[in-house]
């Protein structure tokens, strides 16, 4: 952006034209991970990319507000440091790859766990009545 130190490729510009940033973005993406795949990337790091677009499709999800995120969010600049990083020299995952997957699986079971505990107190609070 003229005039400030944001910098974002054409991701967000693509995703303000309906339908065209929604299939250009996700076949990079997939040709990413594809390429993280094909080079022997370790399997935790694969998932951390898979998350970080996981990421990026969910909050691209909500109109205008997904474009914001995306020009932050940055999910295949993030992935292709990863595999950069995981190819190249051979680097081991670090602590950190593991806790990003372990808290988004923890986020995500969370998220699946809160609907059923949800229901479970509305049918013990309600059903004596």
């Amino acid at each position: 952006m003229p005039g400030t130190s944001i910098r974002f490729g054409l991701d967000p510009i693509l995703g303000l034209v309906p339908g065209l940033g929604d299939l250009t973005s996700p076949i990079y993406t997939a040709l990413i991970l594809l390429e993280a795949f094909r080079r022997r990337v370790p399997p935790v790091v694969q998932a951390r990319m898979v998350l970080n677009s996981a990421i990026d499709t969910i909050a691209g999800l909500v109109p205008i507000l997904g474009d914001v995120a995306d020009a932050f969010w940055k999910a295949n600049l993030r992935n292709m440091a990863l595999l950069e990083r995981h190819t190249d020299s051979h680097v081991p995952p670090s602590p950190g790859d593991y806790a990003f997957v372990l808290v988004c699986l923890a986020l995500v079971a969370l998220i699946a766990v809160l609907p059923i505990a949800l229901l479970v107190w509305l049918l013990t609070r309600f059903s004596a009545v």
